[in-house]
């Protein structure tokens, strides 16, 4: 039986380095060397898979902490400091005997005005104008003013609880009431406030919008309101 020749690269167990490999050897890291295209490729890879690694690492950290509570993501809140139509004087209770007042009905209870414009009478307001209006607004009733009749309108609130408070551009001291869907009564004489105390303007918390023009009354002649 023939004998298997001998493998001349393999010297008791162990691979013989020939010249032919030194030289592939020495070529392929010539190339390298003498190819920086090949160089600043490689080097360009390498930076980007570390940049690579320590974004998914930083935002592996930032997503945890968000969770565990220690890194807050601020939210849009609405502004709290928004400019209040209100008036933040303090007003003393004005006698009744030096308000001038006009009452307003912009419900539909017929002869609504007359009966309130009788009790304001009867605790000595000085009731001038009593008719029908129309009024978008929704709640209680107008109490409206110049700014020379705030002081009389915070009176007048004192006996119509609920109500809301608004100022336009008349310069005389008169208030004008406009009685609205939600009005039900006066606060009974006995128990009117009459200690000093600001106007009252809820319309600011309930944040009720009227048709434009509608919070001045519109008074159409009707007599007898």
């Amino acid at each position: 039986m023939a004998r298997k020749p001998k493998d001349v690269r393999v010297l008791h167990g162990h691979q013989v380095i020939t010249g032919a490999d030194l030289r592939a050897t020495f070529v392929a890291n010539d190339e390298l060397h003498e190819n920086p295209v090949r160089m600043r490729r490689r080097i360009r890879h390498g930076v980007v898979l570390v940049l690579l690694v320590g974004l998914v690492t930083a935002a592996i950290v930032v997503a945890v902490a968000i969770m565990n509570g220690q890194i807050k993501i601020p939210t849009a809140q609405p502004s709290q400091t928004a400019a209040s139509a209100c008036p933040a004087a303090s007003f003393d209770y004005t006698p009744p005997e030096k308000i001038n007042l006009n009452v307003y009905n912009s419900t539909s209870r017929p002869g609504l005005a007359r009966t309130v414009a009788d009790e304001f009478a009867a605790r000595k307001f000085l009731v001038g104008a009593v008719d029908n209006s129309t009024s978008g607004y929704r709640g209680v009733a107008l109490v409206v003013s110049g700014a020379a009749g705030q002081s009389a309108a915070f009176s007048v609130q004192r006996n119509l609880p609920g109500s809301d408070y608004f100022q336009d551009g008349r310069t005389d001291p008169s208030v004008d009431v406009v009685l609205t869907g939600d009005f039900k009564e006066l606060a009974k004489p006995e128990l009117v406030d009459q200690t000093p105390g600001k106007l009252s303007c809820p319309r600011e918390d309930r944040r009720v919008v009227d048709e434009p023009g509608s919070i001045t009354p519109a008074v159409t002649p009707a007599p007898g309101g």
